[in-house]
């Protein structure tokens, strides 16, 4: 996430870190549902261990809304900074989206454990959300693919929902932009699925608790289930689209098949063959990854915090606009803008990120909400 928000060149992106205009699916496009499927894998083992050491539900209830609200205020909070300009304030974003997927997941779960019940809830949603945007007709606007084309970015039922929350927020709240002016990539509706993305997850950290699944059979079981996900998304994709903008049904087939698949080889690697026992290389790439993964939250805030406050920052240089004019300038050492030198920067704000990071993961300071 931090390397794809963060180019030395918004101009010049390296193709691999942009994402698809509309339809269709990029690398950068998988980064996100990666990140729901991932926080779904770790309920389980949460939820698990308390129940299990005497929690009541109604404790891991209260718990689930205040981490969900405490979500929710930090996206606000930085969606604020610097200005503080409470007329343009965006309500939806990955922080919302992350809280509201992480508040149903949660729920979800603790109100039921069974898989097959959880697997139904993920088949309900992605049927009922393929039902809403094509065969309900959009209010003001029609029917889809008949008075507009299916799955136009501003004319489908979730683009109209956004705009009616937009509407409600301003009416009460005087705020509540969009990211784009007539929708949202992050709206209300689209996060249904996305919900679903992050039961898929559930569902994987469920085998891994499993006691009659022996661990050496845990990879092939990842991989062949991911990639029945992938081919049946394809498969779909072909009358729903892949889209990660909407997050059509398709796409959050394909994005939680390819993250079982990558599971299954990071499940190799460092649980069944345990090759960072014995490479030195591979158990320095393990390391560095547990390090923003411990305290992924605020590596994710701080992230966003230092790339709204390098550019407001004054340049030491002549000619570049801030300081981190200043910096993509530096690493340029006198060649053109291109592709590789904007990812190049994006490696290097990772580190910048990286450094305070570090510094907790040696102290044993983990942030937790």
């Amino acid at each position: 996430m931090i390397i794809v928000n963060n180019p030395g060149d918004w101009n010049k992106v390296w193709p691999p870190l942009e994402h698809a205009a509309w339809n269709g699916c990029t690398p950068a496009d998988l980064v996100f549902p990666f990140f729901l499927f991932l926080m779904g894998c770790v309920i389980p083992f949460s939820f698990d261990r308390r129940l299990k050491e005497g929690a009541q539900r109604r404790q891991l209830m209260v718990h689930i809304v205040w981490r969900g609200v405490a979500l929710v205020g930090l996206k606000l909070l930085l969606s604020l900074y610097p200005f503080f300009h409470f007329g343009h304030l965006r309500f939806f974003g990955v922080l919302t989206r992350i809280a509201l997927c992480y508040v149903a997941a949660a729920s979800l779960y603790l109100w039921s454990r069974n898989a097959g019940f959880l697997l139904a809830v993920i088949g309900f949603i992605l049927l009922a959300y393929w039902g809403i945007l094509y065969a309900l007709p959009v209010p003001g606007l029609g029917w889809p693919g008949q008075d507009f084309p299916f799955l136009d970015p501003a004319s489908n039922m979730a683009a109209w929902l956004d705009r009616q929350v937009s509407a409600w927020c301003k009416t009460w709240l005087h705020t509540g932009v969009l990211y784009e002016q007539t929708w949202d990539p992050e709206g209300l509706l689209s996060t249904f699925p996305a919900i679903a993305s992050t039961l898929s997850g559930v569902l994987a950290g469920q085998i891994f608790r499993r006691k009659d699944i022996p661990a050496a059979r845990r990879p092939m079981l990842f991989v062949v289930a991911g990639v029945a996900s992938i081919l049946l998304g394809l498969l779909w994709g072909a009358f729903f689209p892949l889209n990660k903008s909407l997050w059509t049904s398709s796409f959050m087939l394909v994005s939680s098949g390819a993250a079982l698949c990558c599971l299954a080889v990071c499940d190799a690697i460092f649980d069944i063959f345990m090759l960072q026992e014995r490479s030195a290389a591979i158990r320095s790439v393990g390391t560095f990854f547990q390090i923003f993964g411990m305290n992924a939250v605020f590596a994710f805030l701080f992230s966003g915090f230092v790339a709204k406050t390098l550019p407001l920052l004054p340049s030491p240089l002549a000619g570049a606009p801030s300081l981190q004019g200043a910096l993509y300038h530096a690493l340029l050492a006198g060649h053109l803008s291109s592709p590789l030198t904007s990812f190049l920067f994006s490696c290097f704000f990772l580190i910048i990120v990286f450094i305070p990071l570090y510094a907790f993961y040696r102290r044993r300071i983990f942030i937790k909400l």
